[in-house]
């Protein structure tokens, strides 16, 4: 039990890497408030655990039921990934926010961003989906090993919240520029790991 609950809680940091989520997480709420930024990393938390619930539970068994392979949604998740760092680059939502009333942004982009895309692709995407899928695989049924997978699972999610709710004041510190800078930066990173996805997820249709 030991050895597998210290595998599962090594290879989810890895996959979900809540230190480098936490550098995504100031880029994509940058124009936001501290409550806003607050409200977006717990749901975004809450979230992505209750889409790895849902994938050590029948992750495999559902994708299979509707026909879709872990490599078509790793390339769907690189796609939309792709669309959210060409936002952060060009700086597409201080236009948007010229159009949209602020009260309007308020709830619905608060939401939208907390689900999409911090929570899927970002926190809970491909990667982390096939790790919960494999380690529930592992537990062979036995519901001990099942409980401490999604208690692994819930504590990196807290480590991620964590992470972002430390990122906040860093945000502060670098102030107006420091952010654009940053966000354009994180941006370019971001498009480089939805490329990524879509390239493993080809592969592995190739195979």
């Amino acid at each position: 039990m030991q050895n597998y609950i210290l595998s599962a809680l090594t290879t989810l940091l890895v996959v979900a890497d809540p230190i480098f989520l936490s550098a995504l997480f100031l880029g994509l709420t940058s124009d936001m408030s501290e409550e806003q930024r607050r409200e977006v990393a717990l749901r975004g938390a809450v979230i992505a655990f209750c889409i790895l619930l849902v994938a050590g539970l029948g992750g495999a068994k559902l994708l299979d039921l509707l026909g879709i392979s872990l490599s078509a949604f790793r390339i769907a998740g690189g796609l939309l990934l792709l669309w959210s760092a060409a936002e952060m680059v060009f700086d597409r939502r201080a236009q948007r926010r010229e159009d949209i009333a602020k009260s309007a942004i308020t709830i619905d982009h608060v939401r939208n961003i907390a689900a999409f895309p911090l929570a899927i692709p970002l926190m809970a995407g491909p990667g982390a989906i096939t790790a919960m899928i494999l380690l529930a695989g592992r537990a062979e049924g036995d519901w001990s090993r099942l409980f401490a997978l999604y208690a692994v699972a819930g504590a990196v999610m807290l480590a991620c919240y964590s992470c972002f709710r430390i990122a906040v004041p860093i945000s502060k510190a670098l102030g107006i520029t420091g952010r654009a800078v940053i966000s354009r930066l994180l941006g370019i990173i971001l498009a480089a790991l939805a490329v990524q996805f879509v390239i493993d997820g080809v592969l592995a249709l190739s195979r």
